[in-house]
């Protein structure tokens, strides 16, 4: 009964060491940005206004959102995450769907999600609607 009962805390021990080396590796990081028109360049109405939450895992490439627009001046068309910093447009890296969609998922290349996840102030996530079409909205990570 005694070798039983280490085999069972051994066999536990090593089962807990693969849990804790997958959780380890599984990386999710969120962030919750603020949108504004006046963000934008050229700057959109000051009205254009909403948040958005992004999920990024860095171990499978999966890129997460939830958009809350409180006010914007037509509909939304478009949502990407775009490289650039604060007041500079940059180009589009990660398409939110190919229409705008409150919330979704897509996939997108594991470097760049860990790009995104570990320099998030050189992204950010803006919303494109018709009346501006260079984007209504933006935030930085």
């Amino acid at each position: 009964m005694g070798r039983t009962v280490i085999a069972l805390v051994i066999s536990a021990l090593a089962l807990a060491g693969v849990v804790a080396a997958n959780a380890a590796t599984a990386k999710t990081v969120k962030f919750e940005v603020a949108l504004k028109g006046t963000n934008e360049k050229p700057a959109a109405p000051a009205s254009n206004k909403g948040k958005v939450e992004v999920t990024l895992n860095t171990t499978t490439g999966k890129v997460c959102w939830d958009f809350k627009l409180a006010k914007i001046d037509g509909k939304p068309s478009q949502a990407h995450i775009h490289k650039g910093k604060a007041g500079v447009s940059g180009n589009i890296v990660v398409p939110l769907g190919a229409n705008y969609k409150r919330q979704g998922c897509t996939s997108a290349a594991k470097s760049l999600v860990r790009s995104i996840a570990g320099h998030p102030a050189s992204y950010y996530v803006n919303v494109h609607n018709a009346k501006h079409p260079l984007g209504a909205m933006r935030g930085q990570l």
